[in-house]
């Protein structure tokens, strides 16, 4: 396998991004970048520290003093904003509904785009997210998005909040994840949009498995190109 390839997985709210994201960088012993949590931590900080979801200047001056690291886990990547853990935290329903108003926002764009690139300058990248293969990396090799009916999404969502103790009825979370693919695909900057050169993949009626060895049958055949 090249090991300079930038693979981008976009989609909307619990398409399985992240997921299917971290096993193929598994795979390919590629570094995973999960934009995802870039943005929720973000969100974090801006609620716990009181500042406006939509003041793009407050923001940038929030991001310019606080830096996020990934670092390997037993189970799952973890995630720190300085030098606080917020793995958990930011994978909670008030990040979740939140976290759009700030994606929004010109300047995090910006700053957290900038940031993205360079962590992927070197290739060997796998980036989950919804513009990865449309504004961030633009010119990666392998483009994947990933779909899935709302209401297979929200049965996802259902399970991981009930294996962590949150108990949203499941009617809720169809609203919520509907509510956040109008607002992510309809924002003025960046919004979810599938790459012209990217290969959709409806994860629907997929199983994990599945769906990983869909993708890495696209990248081997990408890499013979």
């Amino acid at each position: 396998m090249k090991e300079n390839m930038q693979i981008t997985i976009d989609g909307p709210a619990s398409a399985g991004k992240s997921t299917i994201a971290k096993l193929i960088a598994k795979k390919l012993q590629y570094i995973y970048c999960d934009t995802g949590a870039m943005y929720r931590s973000a969100t974090y900080v801006a609620l716990k520290n009181k500042v406006r979801l939509d003041d793009d200047a407050a923001l940038a001056q929030m991001l310019g003093q606080m830096t996020i690291r990934f670092q390997p886990g037993e189970t799952e990547q973890r995630v720190f904003v300085n030098d606080e853990e917020v793995t958990d935290v930011i994978r909670t329903p008030e990040i979740a509904n939140n976290v759009s108003v700030v994606a929004a926002q010109p300047s995090v764009r910006e700053i957290l785009t900038a940031q993205q690139r360079k962590i992927a300058a070197q290739g060997g990248i796998v980036m989950d997210g919804r513009d990865i293969g449309t504004a961030v990396l633009p010119h990666a090799q392998v483009k994947i998005f990933l779909i899935a009916s709302v209401h297979e999404r929200a049965v996802r969502r259902y399970k991981e909040n009930v294996a962590k103790g949150i108990n949203t009825p499941l009617a809720t979370l169809e609203q919520e994840i509907a509510a956040r693919d109008q607002k992510d695909s309809t924002r003025k900057i960046s919004p979810l949009t599938k790459a012209k050169d990217a290969i959709e993949v409806d994860t629907t009626s997929m199983g994990i498995e599945e769906v990983v060895a869909k993708v890495m049958a696209i990248v081997k055949e990408k890499e013979q190109e």
